[in-house]
């Protein structure tokens, strides 16, 4: 199976579930799960337990949270040796609020951590970061960053967008890099409007194109994903269930589309692989589905 590098963020989730609707300024009733997150671990645990062989290279905090998120990933198959233990840094953290119907109201992430790595951290990992099949990262990295995988990996590069305000990243290191192109590019409509100040997924698909990016992911919720490269475009609809809970459906599906590619399966039948991801996870409580290979497979 084919080896696959996850580089961004690992978080400890803090989650909570409104038991009916959401009063704003006040204290509603409902439960709270500790967990363990991240876009990239998420989507690198995702990946390990669809039978990839995944290493994730991120900074864990040098706190109790810290430790239990290493020792989490190691028991999830993930291999950590590529990442690093910062005893000073206090661990990523996420917060969110999720109304009783399972969508997201608002969140939080301190990702502060994640600014640990830089151009000279990737650097000092790039011979075993070469040896990789597909490198993925997300958008809790720099601009720097981001743009030295650009001009310094020799393997296909995919990228979350993570959030609007980040996406903007991989505009800019785009924009910077010596050699502008990017294998794939995942973003959600919002990013993907934002980033591109257009008005349409099609408008913001083609605009991404022109600045090099050769495969275009625009999920759009409820109604599906719209895929784009130079020779075609698709739009594929959600496909059918129950939605618990919402987080984690967006790394879900960047991972189905990676493990799709690692199973030589091309554009844009890929898609269908991350909707499959995505459904498992919305189906779940959880930020991943443990399940996921059965569903996926």
């Amino acid at each position: 199976m084919a080896l696959i590098s996850v580089i961004g963020g690992a978080n400890v989730d803090l989650s909570a579930m409104l038991n009916d609707a959401f009063i704003a300024a006040d204290s509603n009733p409902g439960h709270v799960e500790v967990g363990y997150g991240g876009v990239a671990r998420n989507i690198a645990h995702n990946l390990s337990l669809l039978g990839a062989r995944t290493q994730l290279l991120t900074i864990f905090g040098g706190d109790l949270f810290g430790g239990l998120l290493h020792d989490y990933c190691k028991q999830q198959g993930i291999d950590v040796h590529l990442s690093e233990r910062e005893s000073s840094a206090r661990s990523g953290m996420y917060l969110c609020i999720h109304n009783h119907g399972g969508e997201m109201i608002a969140a939080v992430a301190d990702t502060d951590i994640i600014k640990g790595i830089t151009p000279e951290w990737l650097e000092k990992r790039s011979g075993e970061l070469n040896l990789s099949d597909f490198i993925v990262a997300d958008t809790n990295i720099g601009e720097d960053a981001i743009r030295w995988l650009m001009d310094h990996v020799t393997v296909p590069l995919f990228i979350d967008g993570v959030s609007s305000t980040k996406a903007h990243r991989v505009i800019n290191a785009l924009q910077k890099a010596k050699l502008p192109y990017l294998h794939t590019l995942k973003l959600n409509l919002k990013e993907a409007l934002a980033v591109t100040n257009t008005l349409t997924y099609a408008d913001a698909a083609q605009a991404l194109l022109n600045l090099g990016v050769a495969h275009v992911y625009i999920t759009l919720g409820a109604d599906g994903v719209y895929c784009r490269n130079a020779a075609e475009e698709w739009l594929f609809p959600a496909l059918p269930g129950e939605v618990v809970n919402t987080t984690g459906a967006g790394d879900a599906f960047l991972a189905g589309v990676v493990y799709a590619y690692a199973k030589e399966i091309d554009f844009p039948q890929t898609a269908h692989y991350g909707l499959m991801a995505a459904r498992a996870t919305l189906m779940s409580p959880k930020a991943v589905n443990p399940d996921i290979a059965n569903i996926l497979l």
